[in-house]
């Protein structure tokens, strides 16, 4: 089959890796790509959220196959528009895509579901924000969320109510996130540790992926203003089969049944962001496809062909059950540019690439470069995905910032703790937003 990718940063590069190594896919295309990607795949420049250029690019490649890898063509309509004209593809609707383009919808879908999730409160006005942060139903400290998509970084904990009143002015009065801050959902925050849970539907069966961890603070030790993701290791020790079981049965199914019976059945990658409390998983957002930079250390980690389930997902036809991974774990460190995700300066020259990919068990995933007169160069915030496999998360995280340690461009910056709270025992007893 002939597959094209859909995006151009991290979590595109490791999709097309995955798919170029498969046997029944016969070539790979990309829409646009990245530097990195086009280093051994085929890149066509037509953006990712212009869903007509991507259709007739589909027409004139005579594309067999297209997986969609971020949020914005979701929401855009790009699956629909396939759809319509006879063009077999791996992601939900628009309208399905609401779980992750509007956190008000997923909350309503869970809350008629009896999905467990955070207590919260939409607010479709400053002044009904301000009231709900003033009262505080929920205790402090308060989380608010961006009702849209935000890139990762609409979410802030709220210590107090000060705090609380800043973040409603910025993203609601100042419109920090643009039209996505329009609407502000407030709820409680959730105490525990967070988990990444990642399943491949049909809108009614559900095969599972290897599940992860994400690190979304900027700096060490979890501190910081948010970001996409500076890192993330799989598989989550949280996430053993009987937990597996019990997200599935209390979080996924009802959800797909909600969905369904709301009219928006829902097909393609699902990924539940989960805090593990004491009462069990609960559901901290939804996002409408693999998220980034996990999905960087989950297709290493697929021990089993990855196209095939997509094809039946999109035809109706996939069977529940657990995908076949290794055995070995695997730790992604994310290096971006000095500043992010606030502002930075691109176009750094980036060296030591050729030498780490001499290194067994090390993966390099390119999002934010571009070639400029012949050199590779920094073109985004988060810049590479480098990833070490490894007997256990010792060795996986050795492996990875040895890596790391190789690669070289002006202002870089990285976190040193990736992974490490997977190694300590202690680590995985609790963790609360903000510790």
């Amino acid at each position: 089959m002939r597959v094209l990718v859909v995006g151009g940063g991290a979590r595109e590069h490791a999709l097309a890796w995955k798919l170029a190594g498969e046997p029944g896919v016969a070539a790979v295309t990309c829409a646009p790509g990245n530097a990195g990607i086009a280093a051994t795949t085929r890149c066509v420049p037509v953006a990712a959220d212009d869903p007509r250029a991507v259709c007739d690019l589909v027409d004139r490649d005579r594309i067999d196959f297209t997986v969609v890898g971020p949020e914005q063509p979701l929401t855009l309509g790009l699956v629909d528009l396939l759809s319509r004209e006879g063009h077999p593809c791996c992601g939900p609707t628009r309208a399905a895509a609401r779980l992750e383009s509007s956190k008000a919808f997923a909350k309503n879908i869970m809350q008629a579901a009896q999905v467990p999730t955070a207590r919260h409160v939409s607010c479709e006005s400053p002044e009904q924000a301000r009231e709900v942060a003033r009262k505080s139903p929920f205790g402090y400290p308060l989380v608010l969320k961006a009702d849209g998509l935000a890139a990762g970084k609409g979410v802030v904990i709220a210590p107090d109510a000060l705090a609380a009143e800043s973040c409603i002015r910025e993203m609601m009065v100042d419109r920090r996130f643009g039209d996505a801050g329009a609407r502000v959902v407030v709820e409680e925050c959730l105490q525990g540790r967070e988990a990444s849970f990642f399943v491949l539907t049909d809108g009614e069966h559900a095969r599972v992926l290897p599940s992860a961890e994400d690190h979304k603070r900027a700096f060490d030790g979890d501190e910081g203003p948010n970001t996409g993701g500076m890192g993330a290791f799989s598989p989550s020790p949280l996430i053993d089969a009987p937990t597996a079981e019990r997200v599935l049965e209390t979080i996924v199914f009802p959800t797909l049944r909600g969905m369904k019976a709301a009219g928006y059945a829902y097909r393609g990658f699902l990924y539940c962001g989960l805090m593990m409390t004491a009462d069990g998983p609960k559901v901290i957002e939804f996002n409408a496809r693999m998220g980034d930079p996990e999905t960087q250390v989950v297709m290493p980690a697929l021990d089993e062909d990855l196209l095939p389930h997509m094809v039946d997902a999109n035809r109706g036809a996939l069977k529940s059950g657990t995908f076949r991974a290794r055995s070995e774990r695997h730790v992604g460190v994310v290096m971006a540019s000095g500043g992010y995700p606030d502002r930075f300066e691109t176009g750094k020259a980036i060296g030591g690439l050729d030498a780490v990919a001499a290194r067994p068990d090390t993966w390099v995933f390119h999002a934010g470069t571009a070639l400029k007169a012949g050199a590779l160069v920094t073109s985004g915030g988060r810049v590479l995905t480098v990833v070490g496999r490894g007997v256990d998360f010792e060795a996986a995280r050795a492996r990875a910032y040895a890596a790391v340690a190789g690669i070289t461009f002006d202002g870089v910056h990285y976190r040193r703790d990736i992974g490490k709270r997977a190694v300590s025992p202690a680590g995985c007893r609790g963790w609360s937003p903000g510790d």
